[in-house]
């Protein structure tokens, strides 16, 4: 699975993002996608999964009722909108996949397949 990454942008406090992380070679609808972070000086975040197969979604508490992962079936992406940003939110983005599994949706050693990044800069 080739995942490519795109959307990130500057954009000012308060505003909104969308980015996406379109896939080549498989059919991401059965693959669990998650989607990290990564800001400068610090380690690795998840912010949020959803399970392939139409189950269950998970939010990292730092972005839970701001950002809201999604799926495009027809366009074989995955979304992750981004809303109310704060200059905290500056990193880059990372989208990553796996075969489904009932494992733990944040563990970022579970998961197979990465985009390349997205850089996504919030000012204040």
């Amino acid at each position: 699975v080739q995942l490519q990454a795109s959307g990130g942008g500057l954009v000012q406090a308060g505003g909104s993002l969308r980015l996406g992380c379109q896939a080549a070679g498989r059919t991401l609808s059965t693959y669990d996608m998650a989607w990290f972070r990564q800001a400068p000086g610090k380690e690795r975040e998840a912010l949020t999964a959803t399970r392939g197969g139409g189950g269950s979604t998970a939010y990292a508490d730092s972005v839970k009722g701001r950002f809201t992962i999604s799926r495009d079936r027809v366009k074989n992406t995955v979304y992750l909108l981004l809303n109310s940003l704060k200059p905290e939110d500056t990193a880059v983005y990372y989208c990553a996949a796996r075969r489904r599994t009932a494992g733990y949706l944040f563990d970022a050693s579970r998961y197979d397949y990465w985009g390349q990044g997205t850089e996504v800069t919030v000012s204040s």
